[in-house]
């Protein structure tokens, strides 16, 4: 067999790797877009399949596909279609998907793409020859009826958008949550010195420190679930510019309905679909809810990071997994390596974010935002990036931290905050003063009352008891 075929397009003539599924109009694109050699997320190639397969089903249950005319199948041509789009909703065909993300706005190479794939496997079933010149299941006329790039290069981002969101990011961020929960719990009991601005703070207990953590993962759970619900609406149904020419007026409904019961997620059809093609402020939102859980993860990495600082001239007040070594040069040092990775993660996330904010912006122009596969690639590389760098965080860090309860006790006699309790008996001036006085002379609060007699000794040992200080008093 030659190394490549032939075929032919409206352009004309284009030569093919010979055992491709793809066709002419992929070869194209291939060729004209050698940009980054960055191909389609796989989350975002098998969504298209699903979505090709929930188009595949409308048509045949509106009686488009096995109707008379040129564009009639057969219930066994019908049959073989939504097998090859399930196959490539299944990822068995990603190595077919060669397209650089940096292509065509829209996404109609990808498009055309997915149309070449599913038509020529879908020939090959049949047991045909998906060489021939005439397809008996055509890439434009079968796969792609009802349809327009537009509409459905978009439907196809949402749709993996949503799933990745679903599947993976959100039980990263409860398991993380879990875990900080159950850390939490395990150290209620155990005295703290709080900080503020860096600087000593009054007492709290470590518990309540990592349960603040456990918060800021159960929030960020929440804007998982936004930004996958700020994608549930889907352009399918608008074609070119959302007026629908050339698709059943129940196409859009049909095929959110079956994305919906393939998912189990709650795709609808767009409300209005001119706003649906030709904006993609939706992804902007969603985009923005996992840009603030970014935000959430490098905040919660860096309190670790820094909790864990040390060994000896450092807080320490938790010890943190030794994975590695630390150091080139320095024997025996190690690094908080993975509260460093998820840091790293949350800045990208971040950054990504400012590409989804201009894409959103500059690209919608009219009835098009012609920078969709940029979206689509950053969005769903921010939820990968995200649900990883998170797992990861937890299984190799997080769950394995300890508490080290004789420094975080050792720390709240000498803090001069501890004074702070003393203000309803004694004035917050004169408190001021003793503070000032205990750290010129080297003496805890407690000594120095004790010493001038500032309180009786019932009535200063129970001001100055440190578990009182981490709850409020009537």
């Amino acid at each position: 067999m030659s190394e490549f075929r032939t075929e032919r397009d409206s352009m004309g003539d284009v030569h093919v790797p010979a055992k491709a599924y793809y066709g002419a109009q992929t070869q194209r694109a291939v060729e004209n877009f050698p940009v980054s050699g960055w191909p389609l997320h796989g989350d975002l190639i098998h969504a298209l399949g699903l979505v090709k397969l929930a188009c595949g089903r409308a048509n045949h249950d509106l009686g488009k596909l096995t109707s008379t005319g040129k564009n009639r199948l057969n219930e066994e041509q019908v049959k073989a279609m939504l097998q090859a789009a399930r196959e490539v909703a299944a990822g068995k065909h990603d190595g077919e998907f060669p397209i650089d993300v940096f292509q065509t706005g829209s996404g109609t190479s990808s498009n055309m793409n997915a149309n070449e794939v599913i038509a020529n496997r879908a020939i090959e079933i049949l047991g045909g020859d998906r060489f021939a010149s005439q397809k008996v299941v055509h890439a434009n006329d079968h796969v792609n009826m009802g349809q327009s790039t537009n509409d459905i290069f978009p439907t196809a981002i949402h749709v993996a958008v949503a799933g990745s969101i679903h599947t993976k990011l959100i039980p990263a961020l409860q398991n993380f949550a879990d875990v900080l929960g159950e850390k939490a719990q395990a150290w209620d009991k155990i005295i703290k010195i709080g900080r503020t601005h860096l600087a000593d703070a009054t007492p709290l207990r470590l518990g309540q420190e990592f349960g603040g953590f456990a918060r800021q993962l159960e929030l960020s759970v929440q804007r998982a679930g936004r930004a996958r619900d700020a994608v549930l609406e889907l352009p399918a149904g608008g074609t070119a510019v959302g007026s629908g020419i050339n698709t059943h007026p129940e196409f859009g409904r049909r095929v959110a309905a079956a994305l919906a019961q393939e998912t189990g997620l709650g795709f609808v059809e767009a409300a209005d679909h001119f706003e649906a093609n030709g904006q993609r402020d939706a992804l902007v939102e969603c985009h923005g809810q996992l840009r603030a859980i970014a935000v959430t993860l490098f905040n919660v990495a860096n309190n670790i990071r820094w909790l864990g600082s040390g060994p000896r001239c450092g807080f320490y007040e938790i010890m943190i997994p030794d994975l590695q070594p630390g150091s080139s040069i320095m024997p025996g040092k190690v690094n908080p390596v993975m509260c460093e990775s998820l840091m790293q993660v949350a800045t990208r996330v971040c950054g990504n974010d400012g590409c989804i904010e201009m894409a959103g912006a500059a690209g919608g122009n009219f009835q098009l935002n012609i920078m969709m596969p940029v979206m689509g690639q950053t969005s769903l590389e921010s939820v990968s990036l995200l649900a990883s760098g998170v797992q990861a965080f937890v299984d190799f860090c997080v769950a394995g931290l300890e508490a080290n309860e004789e420094t975080c006790t050792a720390s709240v006699e000498k803090s001069l905050s501890m004074v702070t309790s003393l203000n309803p008996h004694i004035g917050y001036e004169k408190a001021a003063q003793l503070a000032k006085e205990a750290f010129k002379t080297g003496k805890t609060i407690r000594e120095l009352c004790t010493d001038q007699q500032i309180l009786p000794k019932d009535v200063l040992d129970a001001a100055l008891d440190p578990f009182s200080m981490t709850e409020p008093h009537a």
